[in-house]
């Protein structure tokens, strides 16, 4: 059986699953793309050898497919994914999975209604490093978890519709919908309080028009078993793409990630030193991505549940729609951990 995958959103994130589905796993393969931009539609064909193209999704899901990816900005997530899973699609959607709870929620819901499989494009949960500290964890490496720290920084400026925090709830979902997410599967807990604070310090276009939105976030936090997490972001910082993890343990540590793109550093006779910096998550987390969408096959496939479900991107949105309210009261809120 081959699966036939199609792709909704042809951005940076949409291309990178097309590429893995055309070109990096066996059991699937690429059918169609969408996009509304017909430029973007027809640069996205030419590159990916001229796949079936359509300008609306309802027209994708009624061709030959039998799962999508969706790669759209975040606020059109609940309802595609809706419509796809009515049309007895699986899904795999991009992280943030979606606005609010009750989008979320939707989503969940209209998977289980069609028994069509659901996952949340978390792929540094397919990571090879992640993968290895995660089981270093689990087998006391670090005796218990006390902290899992996790930072993301990254070079580019954010698209002028991310200033709108109700369409896009800001670079807390954007950018440190992975981190949230890290924080949680490697503590192997649910937030319980957490306090966040926030910065514009990049972007005067937006401050204007936009006076709540922020470039940089970081965030506090309290697990139920007790540990501490913390969630540093920014966009803009144009130095690099910087992702980086620190588990702390009552016996020990562990270090994710490196901001080098490689181990090498030249010391010259000036007496200063030099190394390359990883230019982008793109190179960083090519094979996480390929991982990810190999396991989302597999999952269609054997009849597996997916290794990242709908409940875990509820559980992120949960945590960024709170850090956001943190924001802007300067108050600490508290959360009801998922029953």
């Amino acid at each position: 059986m081959t699966i036939r995958i199609g792709v909704i959103g042809t951005g940076r994130a949409g291309l990178i699953h097309a590429r893995a589905f055309q070109g990096h796993i066996p059991a699937a393969r690429l059918t169609a793309i969408c996009d509304p931009g017909p430029e973007a539609l027809s640069a996205a064909r030419s590159r990916l050898g001229g796949v079936a193209g359509f300008a609306d999704y309802r027209e994708l899901l009624a061709a030959d497919v039998d799962a999508v990816v969706i790669a759209t900005p975040t606020k059109y997530h609940r309802q595609i994914a809706v419509d796809a899973a009515a049309a007895g699609k699986h899904v795999l959607c991009e992280k943030p999975m979606a606005i609010s709870e009750d989008e979320c929620r939707d989503m969940i819901e209209a998977a289980e209604r069609a028994a069509v499989k659901l996952q949340i494009g978390f792929m540094r949960r397919f990571d090879a490093g992640h993968v290895h500290a995660k089981r270093l964890v689990e087998d006391g490496a670090i005796g218990e978890v006390v902290a899992v720290k996790s930072l993301t920084h990254g070079p580019s400026v954010p698209h002028p519709w991310m200033y709108d925090l109700k369409a896009s709830n800001g670079p807390l979902a954007e950018v440190s919908s992975h981190d949230i997410d890290a924080i949680r599967w490697l503590s192997g807990s649910e937030v319980v309080d957490l306090q966040a604070f926030a910065g514009n310090y990049r972007c005067p276009d937006a401050r204007a028009e936009f006076p709540d939105f922020y470039d940089t976030v970081m965030v506090n936090a309290r697990f139920a078993n007790g540990a501490l997490g913390h969630v540093d972001g920014a966009h803009g910082v144009r130095y690099g793409y910087d992702n980086r993890v620190e588990i702390h343990g009552t016996h020990g540590r562990i270090d994710i990630g490196d901001v080098s793109a490689d181990r090498v550093v030249v010391h010259e006779e000036t007496g200063r030193s030099s190394r390359d910096i990883v230019a982008s998550w793109r190179d960083l987390y090519r094979e996480a991505y390929i991982a990810e969408d190999r396991a989302f096959a597999q999952a269609i496939a054997e009849g597996t549940p997916v290794r990242v479900s709908g409940e875990d991107g509820l559980a992120a949105v949960r945590i960024v729609c709170a850090g956001n309210a943190s924001i802007a009261s300067g108050a600490i809120q508290r959360l009801t951990p998922p029953q």
